[in-house]
């Protein structure tokens, strides 16, 4: 029996960001996937990835919003994990082959201890199942061939350590932790080394990103809620691009300042220094770009096509009124 071709789907320009609650069980990617097909997007990015095991805030970047996807690379993150202590895997997660199984005898005031060894400044070998790369190849491409190579530690910062919940006495003995740590940390490996401090080994059974940047996982939405919409009701969910710029001192042009700044043109104006900035233009009201100032100088940096405000200003207020393109 021949299968029915599946239809084609027809994509189309899509800009913001969609704030999705990851599911278990998908990569970063395939998550990505699925939701660019449900958009119909022509082009979207990630701003990080979280393991198949992870659940929990993965922003999603559609058309114009890409090109500040790396600006949110390196924000804050917090994650609320369990530990499973006496088992030590392959993979320092449960997904992983068990490699050593040993009692647990530690105490709470051990455990008191050894998370406060765990804050602050810390230094980290990435694991071997990371995307991290040594000599233009992914470390699990080596780790899948059976191979272990030599990795270079890295320093980064745990802000917060926090015991939600533990058991050290039953068949399965495990700790809750609340963590809140710097870009490039890696919490199968926390999970993993505090284990070792502790004298029993562990790793990691469970993982949810609570935070990134100024999102949180109350504001996502899930790949079923997604699906269960009206394509109206999806545009809808997205953000505007400007949601990655939070942290961006606002700075409005009005008139032909904001054409000549599109077209790559420094302003001057009373600005102070600023190392970043998202430029808007004024009428109607639309994010041009990015930039910094310097001496009063307002210096282009990323920018939006015409084209690509264009079709924001379309998809965020279909109104003729409000389509006019920026000259």
């Amino acid at each position: 029996m021949t299968a029915t071709p599946r239809a084609r789907v027809q994509r189309r320009p899509v800009h913001g960001v969609l704030l999705l609650d990851k599911p278990l069980g998908l990569s970063s990617n395939q998550a990505l996937q699925k939701a660019k097909w449900l958009l119909r997007a022509e082009k979207a990015g990630h701003t990080g990835t979280l393991d198949p095991l992870a659940t929990g805030v993965l922003p999603l970047c559609f058309g114009a919003a890409t090109k500040f996807s790396g600006l949110h690379l390196d924000a804050d993150k917090t994650y609320e994990t369990t530990v499973r202590l006496g088992l030590t895997t392959s993979t320092a997660d449960a997904e992983g082959e068990v490699l050593r199984h040993q009692p647990v005898n530690c105490s709470v005031g051990q455990v008191v201890e050894v998370l406060d060894r765990f804050t602050g400044s810390i230094s980290q070998v990435p694991p071997m199942h990371s995307a991290l790369k040594k000599d233009g190849k992914a470390l699990y491409e080596y780790a899948r061939a059976g191979q272990t190579v030599e990795r270079a530690p890295r320093e980064v910062v745990i802000h917060e350590l926090d015991l939600l919940d533990m058991d050290l006495t039953g068949n399965t003995p495990y700790l809750s932790l609340r963590v809140r740590c710097s870009k490039g940390t890696y919490i199968r490996t926390l999970g993993e080394d505090i284990g070792q401090a502790l004298g029993c080994g562990g790793h990691l059974s469970q993982l949810r990103r609570t935070v990134t940047g100024p999102f949180a996982v109350g504001q996502c939405i899930t790949l079923e809620q997604l699906e269960a919409m009206a394509e109206p009701e999806r545009l809808a969910a997205l953000r505007l691009t400007e949601a990655l710029l939070a942290d961006h001192t606002p700075v409005t042009l009005v008139g032909d300042d904001a054409g000549r700044f599109l077209s790559g043109m420094r302003r001057r104006g009373a600005w102070p220094d600023a190392n970043q900035v998202a430029v808007f233009g004024a009428a109607p009201r639309a994010l041009l770009g990015t930039a910094h100032v310097k001496a009063g100088e307002l210096i282009p940096g990323r920018l939006l096509s015409p084209m690509e405000i264009q079709q924001t200003l379309t998809q965020t207020a279909p109104d003729a009124a409000k389509t006019e393109a920026i000259a």
